[in-house]
């Protein structure tokens, strides 16, 4: 039989969805010459 061990959720991550703004865009970081962009397509898939 394995140990059991005790895990804590609410410690460093808490679910659900942030707004875009608060998380992601800032609109006065200025792209350098050593950073990579990269664009994606996704298509959706029936089922």
């Amino acid at each position: 039989m394995s140990p059991q061990t005790e895990t804590k959720a609410s410690v460093g991550f808490k679910a659900g969805v942030k707004e875009y703004k608060l998380t992601y865009y800032t609109p006065e970081y200025e792209t350098k010459d050593t950073d990579i962009l990269a664009a994606f397509r996704v298509t959706p898939q029936p089922g």
